[in-house]
């Protein structure tokens, strides 16, 4: 099994509400985004391509891309970052990591790791939802888990539940017959930064 995401970005709108239920549903301290919604178009961000009236400008949806040959994982001292070989998921243990940051370094991915500066501070002093709040510790890097507590009932991650225009789909990329392993086979795909070697589990329909 190897879950995987597919994001159409021709439904994606930007509307953050992924990037706002992640940070909710995972109780995430003040100014630490998982998920975050970027523009594609000119060569600054919210800023279109092309020349008014014919301009053009798109949403790429960024997170940690669970990359099948994860550099992070290879590069962390202390095994902190580590891939699941059940379903493919990287993790990043909080009670391992030592605020070495190597694992952001190695990345290629920019943006999709974040580092707690501080004694993370939160909106509300409890878990949100019914499960338990996610472990969030001084010096200590995070990421997507992609809501491995939901997978574990059943339900699938918490960005796909609520994504207005259902630009995204979800599944086991080893199963030819799921929904996400359909939809990259009908479809035109790209993956982010291909030559990385990485292999990413993201999929952006075009």
């Amino acid at each position: 099994m190897r879950y995987g995401f597919a994001i159409d970005t021709k439904r994606c709108i930007g509307c953050h509400t992924c990037s706002v239920a992640c940070h909710i549903e995972n109780n995430l301290p003040e100014g630490i985004w998982w998920t975050s919604a970027l523009t594609e178009g000119g060569e600054y961000m919210d800023t279109p391509k092309g020349v008014f009236p014919n301009t053009r400008m798109g949403y790429i949806t960024l997170a940690c891309q669970h990359c099948e040959n994860p550099a992070c994982v290879k590069v962390c001292p202390v095994g902190a970052t580590y891939k699941d070989p059940e379903t493919g998921i990287v993790h990043q243990d909080p009670e391992k990591c030592i605020g070495c940051r190597m694992c952001m370094a190695a990345c290629p991915y920019n943006g999709v790791r974040s580092f707690n500066w501080e004694e993370p501070k939160f909106h509300v002093g409890h878990a949100v939802g019914d499960a338990a709040a996610f472990t969030h510790q001084k010096h200590t890097v995070e990421k997507c888990t992609r809501c491995y507590h939901r997978l574990a009932k059943g339900e699938q991650p918490m960005c796909v539940t609520v994504c207005l225009s259902r630009a995204r789909y979800w599944g086991d990329l080893d199963d030819p017959e799921s929904e996400i392993s359909k939809v990259i086979l009908e479809r035109d795909y790209k993956q982010l930064l291909p030559e990385q070697g990485t292999n990413p589990s993201v999929y952006y329909l075009v």
